[in-house]
């Protein structure tokens, strides 16, 4: 009668951005890790914010970094664009812009509907630990922000 093979429900689009939304709000893991959205108001719930706390015994120990995480309509079909407000120097990361760039993180080249947003800061952390990155050294002081689309410089302070 019914066709033998898997089949496997897709959970729609708002569905999973308000499940990963609610497991954003509840704290990740140790708590150097969150996200949230950007706006409440939202609808379409595209823009996030993102923060990672930098992990000990690396250049980046102590150090706050702010992303912004950007969900498209296709989003998890396609992968979230990711981009440090926080000037970072590292070897996926665009040194001008922030942005994660795709084809030096593996996560985002090789994306499946099933990550999420806390697996990309999750895998940046990581990332901030590995041989290339650890003692990478950084820019002085962050007090520089970068502009955002809208022309609209963001400032943020490394405590």
């Amino acid at each position: 009668m019914g066709s033998e093979g898997s089949s496997r429900v897709v959970v729609p689009r708002n569905f999973r951005l308000l499940e990963e939304l609610e497991r954003g709000e509840k704290g990740i893991g140790d708590g150097t890790v969150s996200y949230g959205m950007d706006d409440a108001d939202d609808v379409y719930m595209q823009s996030w914010t993102g923060t990672i706390i930098g992990p000990p015994n690396t250049v980046h120990e102590g150090r706050i970094y702010q992303l912004k995480l950007f969900c498209g309509k296709e989003y998890p079909e396609k992968p979230p664009s990711v981009r440090f407000q926080t000037r970072i120097n590292m070897s996926c990361v665009n040194e001008e812009t922030g942005v994660v760039e795709p084809s030096l993180f593996p996560m985002l080249a090789h994306w499946q509907r099933e990550y999420t947003m806390e697996d990309i800061l999750m895998h940046l952390k990581k990332e901030m630990i590995s041989p290339q990155n650890r003692k990478l050294a950084q820019p002085p002081g962050n007090e520089e922000g970068r502009m955002d689309q809208k022309g609209i410089v963001l400032k943020c302070c490394i405590l």
